[in-house]
């Protein structure tokens, strides 16, 4: 059982949404206090590799970096893919967070979120992570209840309440009440893979290489899960390498192009939705007809995704509000408050 701290250093405890493309860090009783990309750098230098950025700093290198030089992401699909990076990674985002290293403070508590489908070996390996990067005691925490507790939801009463979390590297539904999970369900669709398949689309439609900054960079200036009217919508000027002639290249991209290219993603999210509404007790769907499904997650700011999803189910979507932050501001609320004890992994 674990019970509120009251001696000098607890606000050090933190909570983690440990992203595949985002990192964000929630500090007890100060609430957020860093969002940065999942990449670190790594510079080799006559065989011994070191950190050379982290962060922001590191994504700016992506695509831009000599041979000496590799920008990395240490998470895949949610969950980490190389520990030692990893460890780095998180290592400099708890003294970033707590305003640099802190030579007598006690170690921190920390609570990171997990997707329902981490593996027992994969949460060992988060868990041994934030150990080796300086934390004296982890806990873990589904994804999903942490953004249904960070959107507001009432994830405490007897009451059913549904999310939809859509990440860097996976999709998590659930349909929640009194603390724990009724159902969930992870898939691996997130803002990577729409990266993704934005990057392919253009290359096959336009002979045209672009890196993941540009294909991001498309997504959230003209992204859409639904076919404009017209058919073309907004229109943005894309830079990258010719296939043909490998010289430097500009083509025009519409938005009816990128809905087409995430059609199979979108798709997969909806699928997901339906699944679980299908496998819900009559109890349960009847309180989400009632509420409504929230989204979560920065995938869920793809434009008319949640209209998408409304149309699907025939129920009222709504984005909440912070959505990329609810997974953090929710973790930070169940390590800071009593009344979510007990869907902390580890208590």
């Amino acid at each position: 059982m674990r019970f509120p701290r009251f001696f000098p250093g607890a606000s050090y405890d933190l909570a983690i949404d440990l992203g595949t493309v985002n990192t964000v860090v929630y500090l007890r009783d100060k609430g957020i206090v860093l969002s940065e990309p999942s990449i670190v750098a790594m510079e080799t230098i006559n065989g011994i590799s070191r950190v050379r950025a982290v962060g922001a700093e590191a994504k700016l290198m992506l695509g831009k970096t000599p041979d000496n030089v590799r920008t990395i992401r240490p998470l895949r699909d949610g969950v980490i893919a190389d520990i030692e990076v990893a460890e780095q990674m998180i290592k400099y985002f708890i003294d970033k967070a707590r305003g640099g290293p802190r030579r007598f403070a006690r170690s921190p508590e920390i609570a990171i979120s997990i997707p329902s489908s981490a593996t027992q070996v994969e949460r060992r390996a988060i868990q041994q992570a934030a150990t080796n990067a300086g934390a004296r005691k982890v806990y873990l925490i589904e994804e999903s209840m942490a953004a249904a507790i960070g959107a507001g939801l009432p994830v405490t009463e007897p009451i059913g309440a549904m999310v939809v979390d859509i990440g860097g590297g996976t999709t998590e539904v659930a349909i929640l009440s009194l603390r724990g999970l009724a159902y969930s369900a992870s898939v691996r669709v997130g803002g990577d893979r729409m990266d993704d398949a934005i990057a392919l689309g253009i290359r096959r439609k336009h002979n045209l290489m672009i890196g993941e900054v540009t294909a991001e960079r498309i997504k959230m200036e003209i992204g859409t899960a639904e076919t404009p009217g017209d058919g073309v919508g907004a229109i943005t000027t894309v830079r990258g390498r010719h296939l043909v002639n490998g010289m430097p290249a500009e083509v025009e991209v519409s938005q009816g192009e990128i809905s087409h290219f995430l059609a199979e993603l979108t798709a997969q999210i909806v699928e997901a939705t339906l699944s679980a509404l299908e496998k819900a007790e009559p109890e349960l769907a009847s309180d989400i007809h009632g509420q409504g499904i929230v989204m979560t997650g920065g995938g869920s700011l793809l434009d008319h995704l949640d209209v998408v999803l409304s149309t699907a189910t025939g129920l009222p979507v709504t984005v909440a509000e912070n959505a990329l932050m609810c997974v953090a501001m929710g973790a930070g609320r169940a390590l800071e408050d009593p009344v979510y004890q007990g869907v902390l992994i580890g208590t």
